[in-house]
């Protein structure tokens, strides 16, 4: 089973870093779903009540949900290239430092990089 990110489709900014992503998931470990389609499906119903706009979310492949900054770093450590440097994001602290950052690009996004039709 493969790790499935679920990520806004309106957003250019996460359009464009899921499309980097993918080419450097040599093995195609992770499958990425829009929030847009996500959320009206049932199949995905612990989408529900989450905050599925502001924070990527992934279901990793032993069904542990991931959100915002915990999302990429699983998403680093499971890349080939990156996993040496997703090692930094695993010390004492750095989540305290890299989570606000997260979110400060999040609630930033839309009016940095504007927004598309999925």
């Amino acid at each position: 089973m493969r790790h499935i990110v679920f990520y806004d489709g309106e957003c250019p900014l996460c359009s464009t870093v899921k499309i980097a992503v993918q080419k450097l998931d040599w093995f195609r470990r992770i499958h990425w779903i829009p929030v847009q389609v996500a959320e009206g499906s049932y199949k995905f119903h612990f989408l529900k009540n989450r905050d599925i706009y502001d924070k990527i979310q992934m279901l990793s492949s032993k069904g542990r949900l991931y959100e915002g900054f915990y999302t990429v770093r699983k998403i680093l450590t499971a890349l080939p290239l990156t996993f040496p440097f997703s090692l930094l994001f695993y010390l004492p602290y750095i989540d305290r430092l890299l989570s606000p950052l997260y979110m400060w690009i999040s609630k930033n996004r839309y009016d940095w990089f504007g927004r598309k039709p999925l």
